[in-house]
């Protein structure tokens, strides 16, 4: 299938899950996540949900990871046209939806994104090379090449992979991890 295909049907597969079930859904995701070995976290990159694309919360993995790393500093995306910078986020800050109905904060805080060491990332479908498909504005490929080489890149899905995403192209940066409720999936 092509991204196109893949966006379209895994949209509708997203919506046609019952609040209830993501909600269950994301729980198991939480769970999942805890069997990762992520030693020596300092700065992990988050999405904050867009609950009218019914994104999967990444609020439960946030705070598991303050609990494991006291001094955890949080950074979100912040959009400038099609490219994201990355800016800190703490809990409680005054937010602001931009023009995608993301959640972005007021006050904008700049992070280097060579200092961050894990990125929580967003997307509708993945594959088994750990290909992503999003929502098809790059932003996230682009932000990947301003990481370090070896910053952990960790999707999360309601569903399990398609076998082959067939038009990725050279700008596709696949992920390190994609984690569904039923199990973790790791790439090299």
């Amino acid at each position: 299938m092509n991204k196109k295909s893949i966006r379209e049907k895994y949209k509708s597969m997203r919506f046609s899950l019952s609040k209830a079930s993501r909600m269950n859904l994301s729980e198991q995701i939480d769970y999942q996540f805890k069997e990762l070995n992520l030693s020596n976290i300092k700065i992990v990159h988050h999405y904050l949900a867009v609950e009218e694309q019914q994104e999967i919360a990444t609020d439960g993995i946030v705070k598991m990871l303050r609990e494991s790393f006291q001094d955890l500093l949080q950074v979100v995306p912040v959009m400038k046209q099609q490219d994201m910078i990355s800016v800190l986020y703490e809990e409680g800050m005054t937010v602001q939806l931009n023009e995608w109905g993301i959640r972005e904060p007021i006050q904008e805080i700049l992070i280097d994104e060579h200092s961050i060491d894990c990125v929580l990332t967003p997307l509708l479908a993945f594959d088994k090379k750990g290909n992503r498909v999003g929502y098809g504005k790059g932003c996230y490929d682009r932000f990947f090449t301003k990481c370090r080489k070896d910053v952990i890149k960790i999707g999360f899905s309601y569903f399990p992979p398609v076998d082959n995403i067939q038009d990725t192209d050279k700008f596709d940066i696949p992920l390190n991890f994609c984690i569904t409720p039923d199990r973790i999936y790791e790439f090299g």
